[in-house]
């Protein structure tokens, strides 16, 4: 209950000062995020990243209000569809933002889409939205989802890894990690298991893992979001692989699991590695804003679900604010987007012609802060101003 009041306040703040306003006077953005379910920490964290920006800009984009509708996915794609044609056609809103699940992305985007909306992707990014169904109107503020463990494939290079176990769930996103890793790993694949997803999803991993280590790899890469990835770590530990195997993650370790995972005392953790395209630590004043305004809030680091959101409120803005609040010109609402002039907490980046980020990715290493509380260090970048693989098969130009 509590985390769909917090949500319905949000929304019932920013529409209230909208309500003098003809609807032609404010800006109507939908949100569809997970808010139930055990899953409902990563949508709280959105709503976080949301609520922060809205809060900077004073609840107004370029002088209009703004409206912000919040809607629960429940952790399930037929929801959010169901919830994305609500949005449509009761709401009326001109943009939609959130999207956690790749599944969800998949069910929700053809509607809004075929609606003239603008959708703004603020952390799923699967490979068919990215290549052969991108659309005008769909742009991401993260990333496309090979991107980041491509990233990590080549830190495994670098640090002259031979051999690799491979684990993730079995859905959309998981299928494009693994997809990610294997494009720039050069060694041995000596395994791979895709564990059920879902409202029920897998959380016991022993049968996995004691595969994982008899295999003879010398690494394993997992993708386990949420409370999977918690589970997967205290298993990992139980199964005496910390320090027999090699431990390489993305989106399992994050600014919502470090707080607990420290609580908890696992200190295998630290040292641990991943990539990102954004770190606490990034030295631009965009991001130290960022950081100090929500450890002040939420009394703890942000973690990406909440910086992409932030940047996804900003980029609306941005455009927003260039065409004078006109958001039915679509034309040039889609080319102030484009620009994605605003300042990011990632730095500057562009946008392929695909509508996805072009930027940096960097390998990142759990460590413990100067304040004692354990965080991210970036290591160094391993990419540089890098789109990704399937913006060749996307026909916009």
């Amino acid at each position: 209950m509590i985390r769909k009041i917090l949500a319905g306040a949000l929304a019932l703040g920013m529409s209230a000062a909208a309500t003098s306003a003809i609807a032609a006077d404010k800006v109507k953005i939908g949100v569809i995020t997970t808010l139930t379910t055990p899953a409902a920490v990563l949508g709280e964290e959105q709503m976080n990243g949301i609520n922060l920006a809205m809060e900077n800009l004073g609840g107004k984009m370029g002088g209009l209000p703004v409206e912000i509708i919040a809607e629960d996915d429940g952790f399930k794609p037929d929801i959010g569809k169901q919830k994305a044609d609500k949005l449509i056609g009761q709401d009326n809103v001109d943009i939609v933002t959130g999207i956690i699940w790749s599944n969800t992305l998949l069910a929700v985007k053809k509607p809004i889409l075929d609606a003239g909306k603008f959708l703004i992707g603020a952390n799923a990014g699967t490979s068919n939205v990215a290549g052969a169904e991108c659309d005008q109107n769909f742009f991401s503020t993260s990333w496309q989802n090979d991107m980041v463990p491509k990233a990590l494939g080549e830190v495994l290079n670098q640090r002259g890894v031979k051999s690799l176990y491979i684990m993730a769930p079995n859905y959309a996103a998981g299928k494009d990690m693994v997809a990610g890793v294997k494009s720039s790993f050069k060694g041995e694949i000596k395994g791979e298991d895709f564990t059920k997803w879902g409202k029920e999803a897998q959380l016991d991993f022993s049968a996995e893992l004691a595969k994982a280590s008899a295999s003879g790899a010398e690494a394993i890469f997992v993708f386990y979001p949420g409370k999977a990835g918690g589970a997967f770590l205290k298993q990992f530990g139980q199964a005496g692989l910390v320090g027999k195997m090699q431990f390489y993650n993305v989106f399992t370790i994050d600014g919502l699991s470090l707080p607990k995972l420290q609580a908890a005392k696992m200190e295998g953790v630290l040292g641990a590695l991943d990539t990102m395209q954004w770190s606490p630590d990034l030295d631009n004043e965009a991001n130290k804003k960022f950081v100090a305004q929500y450890r002040e809030k939420y009394k703890r680091y942000p973690s990406f679900y909440a910086a992409q959101t932030y940047d996804a409120i900003n980029l609306i803005n941005s455009a927003v604010v260039e065409t004078g609040g006109k958001v039915e010109d679509k034309d040039a609402f889609r080319a102030a987007l484009k620009k994605a002039n605003y300042d990011s907490v990632r730095g500057k980046y562009s946008y392929g012609n695909n509508h996805f980020p072009v930027q940096n990715y960097y390998l990142r290493k759990v460590v413990e802060g100067a304040d004692g509380e354990w965080t991210f260090k970036t290591e160094a970048t391993v990419y540089e101003m890098t789109g990704d693989d399937h913006a060749k098969d996307c026909p916009m130009k």
